[in-house]
């Protein structure tokens, strides 16, 4: 399908001297730059705004903050920016971006799209600075036409400035073409295959039958303890995924219940059957942040019997399981919850981090949060407060070599796609893995294609690395969606999931060389085993292949001798 424009992944976690040019020349905002003074732009309340100047000669909007004035209801008023006014059509997706800065310290802003029936759609939000220039990314979808209004706000009483504003709509057919486009590219590469003979020379008319052993992309799901006494639901998941997170089974209120007792063989039992067929697991988790999650005995202790126990829970579970999980999700959900920093300080979670890498050096180590994709205004998850957490861990005396992971939840209820791609291009800016680590869409009459939303979007993602859903099967219920049924007979959301499985590995399976020997084959990155059989060879002969991104280059073949 033809894009009228392309999606432009640009995006910046950098504040700068001077914003960037906006995306799209600004897309259907008018005089987005504000080179025409404030024409296309507008203010609320007769509230005094302007245009200034930078001494780079860069011209912004400027709007005076309330200064913590109040309304007739004894609120305090939030800041605004200008706002324009613009033609809005149903059924069309909105990336939406803009740069900002704030006259005083440091103050969450957020993009508030107007839709025609009056909705107030957060479409993202950014920790906006003073002295320097961020940039906010983000979006929503329209689903009637009309008159709409763009705008950005503040809780905290200061005054807006904004430049490069851009809202670019693309039609849902668009918005579907770039995901595909974006897939093939980021997900298949096109091989050259050349086969030759025991002598060296090109076999013409040579057959290749081409067989997927792995998939390139990691896609897998939650497991719970019920599958080590059920065979039905162990044959259903193995079939499956090649990829697993325990869904409790390796937190700490599992493994130490009561202090002192320790108790692995669940996960033990789990870690074995999962090794049986080849299914790599995700460490879930070291500790979690959550005040209501640490146990009875956790709770009471002092400063010191607090870090003796931690101490003992960190080196009994890292170095019980070094070598054999991919990641550890180190401190879960530790941008809403701080039960650890309250106790030992701020740095808590970046020490917690060191230790964890010095007892498994080869496991990526997850900052695993909630929201930061879902929800544009939850204040706590906004990718530049996710940013700026990550880098203080990092950033810690003797964290520098730390393999580091961008861990994104991904619950979603009505998901905001263009909210999500905005989020994603930003988080992609801190150049480390990056996977939606529990995927889930509550039910709704919406949820098979809401879930699908949200697998292609992050399978289509460039910097999405993998994704894990958060659909573990229980007898009494899952926790909020269900693949399967008691009878491990696929409810809709499952036969979706195994629609797409079979689409991302979708490959020929047979092929026939040319006269020279050659034969070009799209492949979806993976594990592959190439026969190759030719009527003057007594028997076959199979290779083992790895295809990946590089095996798109124009001067790489792979040569399959016989």
């Amino acid at each position: 399908m033809v894009q009228s424009v392309e999606y432009d992944h640009t995006s910046s976690i950098e504040c700068l001297r001077d914003p960037m040019k906006p995306l799209y020349n600004g897309g259907i905002i008018q005089n987005s730059e504000f080179n025409n003074g404030l024409m296309g732009w507008s203010t609320y309340r007769n509230i005094k705004a302007g245009v200034s100047s930078s001494p780079s000669g860069n011209k912004f909007a400027v709007v005076q903050g309330p200064g913590g004035s109040l309304s007739s209801s004894g609120n305090v008023l939030p800041s605004h920016s200008v706002y324009q006014r613009v033609q809005m059509q149903s059924d069309t997706h909105y990336s939406l971006s803009a740069w900002l800065q704030v006259s005083a310290g440091t103050a969450h802003v957020k993009a508030v799209v107007k839709a025609p029936n009056g909705e107030r759609i957060t479409a993202g939000a950014v920790a906006a600075q003073s002295g320097c220039w961020s940039m906010i990314k983000g979006g929503m979808t329209g689903y009637s036409s009309g008159p709409g209004e763009v705008f950005l706000e503040s809780d905290a009483p200061v005054d807006i400035w904004v430049d490069s504003v851009s809202l670019q709509p693309f039609t849902f057919d668009e918005w579907d073409a770039h995901t595909r486009f974006s897939a093939n590219k980021t997900r298949r590469s096109t091989v050259k295959i050349v086969a030759k003979g025991p002598d060296g020379q090109p076999m013409a008319n040579a057959n290749v039958s081409i067989e997927l052993l792995r998939a390139g992309f990691p896609f897998g799901n939650t497991m719970t303890k019920e599958i080590l006494n059920l065979p039905a639901y162990e044959k259903w998941f193995t079939s499956r995924f090649s990829y697993a997170t325990f869904e409790n089974e390796m937190k700490w209120y599992s493994t130490e219940w009561s202090q002192n007792q320790e108790d692995y063989r669940v996960s033990d039992a789990m870690l074995k059957l999962a090794q049986k067929y080849g299914i790599k697991v995700r460490g879930h988790n070291v500790f979690w942040d959550d005040q209501n999650s640490q146990m009875r005995w956790v709770r009471p202790l002092n400063l010191d019997q607090l870090k003796a126990a931690m101490q003992k829970r960190l080196k009994s579970i890292v170095s019980r399981y070094a070598g054999k999980v991919i990641h550890w999700d180190v401190v879960n959900e530790n941008l809403h919850f701080n039960f650890f920093e309250s106790k030992l300080g701020p740095s808590a979670s970046a020490q917690i981090y060191q230790q964890v890498g010095q007892i498994d050096h080869n496991a990526i180590l997850f900052m695993n949060e909630f929201n930061v994709l879902e929800q544009p205004y939850d204040p706590n998850a906004v990718p530049s407060k996710y940013i700026a957490k990550m880098n203080q861990i990092r950033s810690y005396p003797g964290n520098g070599g730390l393999k580091l992971g961008v861990g994104l939840e991904s619950h979603f209820s009505t998901p905001n796609i263009p909210y999500m791609r905005g989020a994603l291009d930003t988080l992609a800016k801190l150049k480390l893995p990056m996977w939606l680590t529990e995927v889930d869409v509550v039910k709704g009459p919406n949820q098979v294609k809401y879930l699908e939303q949200v697998l292609r979007e992050g399978y289509g993602h460039p910097a999405v690395n993998g994704m894990i859903m958060w659909a573990a099967w229980h007898a009494n219920g899952c926790y909020v969606m269900c693949l399967t049924d008691n009878n491990f007979k696929n409810l809709p959301v499952g036969s979706l999931v195994d629609k797409l499985i079979a689409e991302w590995k979708m490959h020929r399976t047979v092929a026939t060389t040319d006269e020279k020997g050659v034969v070009g084959l799209d492949l979806p990155h993976g594990e592959y085993n190439f026969t190759l059989t030719h009527r003057s060879l007594k028997a076959a002969t199979i290779h083992n292949v790895r295809v990946d991104a590089t095996s798109s280059a124009s001067d790489h073949a792979i040569t399959i001798m016989a």
